[in-house]
């Protein structure tokens, strides 16, 4: 039997905007009390369904180098309004700036100029691993390889880069991305003339003795040759074939462990609809070299040694997870001052294992040592305290302990922005209001609980929900140049 508290459904809302595309969807999520009658209150996301996909609408750039942010929020303006939604309506939610797109110059104007439309509380991010994962969700291998006990690997191929995400049994346990992808020629008109080629796509060309430069059209054999070679080293990341140095090349950040086994693979991304396509019709119809790339990783190694797992969304998984899956709550045992929210963009300072350890007398000090890496230029910003916690406190550990978290966060206090501490055990309801009563009641506390976090993180955290019982909580990287 659940408890008496009735399910409670919010509006949430995914903005892709990548190399090529941009789109957007809403999902509504349900929140429902899982625990028994005689047992404190667990809300959890029971339910997430998508009620609104938009058009695919190609990503509007002043040049290569620069998005068009007055268009693409008169895309998005538009699409607000065919799904009859007000962004008033909208709890939650992600804006994702994505693949080579979070490398133009002008990424953080776009998402400024989306402020407000997207809603209240929606978080911006265009981090790859982060990226990688939401595909991954999207697409369904995170689900999956938790209802199989397996190891699922996800290829989100899109326009500028494949975002990879290793997921075993649920959680993910491994990134990478690669600059790879089918927007990295472009064609002009149809023709195969290239009229763009990104440069380190030409790198590697040269690595090949091949030509393909602008202005001139490539062979059908130089392009299926590139292609190919994208798609080895695709076959290179996942370990089944050696290392190259043009592996090395191609990351744009880290590269894989390749130390366990894969299950399966999936593919998402624009250029997953390609892997399956015939190879009939014109091989430039999309003025980009999509269409030859998946037919060289449909005969690559990964779709021949690999299992597939048939990905639920290809082209739309990074926006379908952005807007279902990007969300999660907090433990249901808090403590927060309601005035304080929403929060968005507070950087993460979170306390290590070994200083865990310390005897909680002087976790003050280390608390305040640490403050010290976020003070940009001598300009002071908030920040969310975040440890694990003991399993149990005493009244005097406890007390002892938030007399050093205010002691180290002292810097902070000094601002009107309220005491945020965020702790992985069910800690949160105690430790508030013991903070509170230390600071005279005078200064807003947010003490949330059962959210795993980790230095360089930034989370969002959203008005109270469920009859005040626990709060959206986002956790993300933010990362405009990679």
């Amino acid at each position: 039997m659940t408890g008496s508290l009735v399910a409670e459904q919010i509006l949430s809302v995914g903005i892709d905007i990548g190399t090529t595309t941009t789109q957007l969807v809403f999902s509504r999520l349900t929140l429902e009390n899982t625990a028994s009658l005689v047992s404190a209150p667990r809300i959890e996301i029971v339910a997430k369904e998508v009620i609104y996909r938009s058009a695919i609408h190609f990503t509007p750039l002043k040049s290569q180098r620069e998005i068009d942010d007055q268009k693409t929020r008169e895309l998005i303006e538009q699409e607000y309004r065919a799904a009859g939604v007000s962004p008033e309506q909208v709890q939650t939610g992600a804006v994702i700036i994505t693949g080579e797109a979070a490398r133009k110059q002008n990424a953080e104007t776009v998402l400024r100029s989306l402020s407000g439309l997207a809603g209240e509380f929606v978080v911006a991010t265009a981090g790859p691993a982060l990226e990688g994962i939401i595909a991954g969700k999207g697409a369904g291998a995170e689900q999956e390889s938790k209802r199989r006990g397996a190891t699922i690997v996800n290829l989100d191929i899109g326009g500028g880069t494949t975002n990879i995400a290793v997921f075993r049994n649920g959680d993910v346990i491994d990134t990478a991305c690669l600059d790879i992808g089918g927007r990295l020629i472009k064609f002009r008109d149809g023709r195969g003339e290239v009229s763009y080629i990104a440069d380190k796509v030409r790198s590697l060309a040269r690595t090949m003795n091949l030509t393909i430069v602008e202005q001139q059209k490539p062979t059908e054999a130089a392009l299926a040759t590139i292609t190919r070679r994208m798609a080895t080293i695709l076959d290179e990341v996942l370990g089944l074939s050696p290392a190259s140095p043009e592996l090395a090349m191609m990351l744009t950040d880290h590269d894989l462990r390749r130390d366990y086994q894969i299950d399966y693979v999936s593919f998402s991304g624009g250029v997953a609809d390609c892997i399956q396509m015939s190879p009939s019709g014109n091989d430039y119809q999309y003025g980009d070299i999509g269409k030859i790339l998946g037919r060289a990783i449909a005969n690559s190694k990964m779709t021949q040694q690999l299992q597939i797992f048939k990905a639920t969304e290809t082209i739309r998984a990074t926006v379908v997870g952005a807007g279902s899956h990007t969300t999660s709550v907090s433990g249901s045992t808090i403590s927060v001052s309601p005035a304080a929210l929403p929060l968005q963009n507070i950087p993460v300072l979170k306390l290590s294992a070994e200083d865990e350890m310390l005897p909680f007398a002087l976790w003050g000090e280390v608390i305040h040592k640490k403050v010290q890496w976020f003070n940009l230029e001598g300009e002071k910003q908030n920040l969310a305290l975040a440890f694990n916690g003991p399993e149990s406190l005493g009244f005097d550990e406890l007390t002892t302990l938030a007399r050093g978290i205010i002691s180290g966060m002292e810097e902070v206090l000094c601002k009107t922005c309220p005491l945020i501490v965020v702790i992985e055990k069910d800690l949160a309801k105690v430790m508030g209001q013991t903070l509170r009563s230390l600071l005279g009641f005078n200064k807003d506390v947010i003490c949330i609980d059962t959210v795993r976090v980790q230095n360089g993180d930034y989370i969002d955290i959203g008005r109270e929900l469920a009859d005040g019982n626990v709060v959206p909580v986002i956790v993300k990287t933010l990362a405009f140049n990679y």
